[in-house]
């Protein structure tokens, strides 16, 4: 019994240690997006496009990091334990993450260039107002996604 928590551990103690990045790397993008916000409700003619570009990075990094790394390693420790139940539910949670993904990329769209910046910025605080909607529910289906496909399998529950 041992034996099998350890191997448990040394296997998927790297998918712990993703997820653990995975959510500083969050905790980071927040930090950022409360500061844009910040700097958009004093003085939004001064807010700068690297400033709003680095935002951006920030978030296209989440959001790729949970798309291709996060997601997959979740779904093949779940096959590795034969969690069909598991693969059943992140299937219909990362088709629900797929309307934050779009918004995340259109959002993006809208302030790629520094000419699309400039028609934009007025709409950049409704923007900031539909991300963290948008985002609070993505990270609210992202908890559950690792606490069911990833919590339910560390050496403490197995």
């Amino acid at each position: 019994m041992l034996e099998n928590c350890k191997n448990a551990q040394e296997r998927w103690g790297g998918v712990h240690s993703l997820i653990d990045r995975w959510l500083e790397q969050r905790r980071t993008f927040l930090i950022s997006f409360i500061e844009l916000k910040e700097a958009c409700d004093s003085e939004l003619e001064a807010v700068s496009k690297p400033r709003i570009d680095t935002f951006s990075e920030l978030l296209m990094d989440y959001i790729s990091a949970g798309h291709f790394e996060i997601y997959p390693e979740l779904a093949r420790e779940a096959k590795a334990f034969e969690d069909d139940s598991a693969l059943e539910i992140a299937s219909k949670l990362l088709e629900r993450l797929e309307m934050s993904t779009a918004m995340v990329l259109e959002f993006d769209e809208d302030f790629t260039t520094v000419e699309h910046c400039q028609t934009n910025l007025n709409r950049l605080p409704a923007w900031l107002d539909r991300l963290a909607k948008g985002l609070a529910e993505r990270f609210a289906l992202e908890d559950q996604l690792i606490a069911r496909m990833h919590a339910a399998h560390s050496p403490q529950n197995a």
